[in-house]
């Protein structure tokens, strides 16, 4: 099954960590959610310095770990995210890796 349609062992599925992970980011800048988009680029678009970058990471960590024990995001990860799309991707992609 594509990436974008299957559950994840967590029971979250993309279009949730999608939706996650931009109302957390919203937050983390105060702006509107209609600001954060998937094709946003989060330095160019969006102004997210790194430590923006790490409020989300720990937001999402606390978020989703309360339903996947032990989900982590590296931070050698964070300075590879060019789009929220990509944030999304890595937080998926850590789901999928998960025992």
């Amino acid at each position: 099954m594509p990436a974008e349609t299957h559950s994840h062992s967590a029971g979250v599925d993309r279009d949730e960590v999608a939706r996650i992970v931009c109302e957390r980011l919203a937050e983390i800048l105060g702006v509107d959610d209609d600001v954060v988009v998937l094709d946003a680029r989060l330095r160019e678009d969006l102004d997210v310095d790194d430590y923006a970058l790490i409020d989300l990471v720990e937001a999402v960590e606390s978020e989703l770990g309360e339903r996947s024990v032990g989900l982590r995001v590296d931070d050698e990860d964070l300075v590879e995210l060019v789009t929220v799309r990509d944030a999304v991707d890595c937080v998926c992609a850590r789901l999928e890796n998960q025992p």
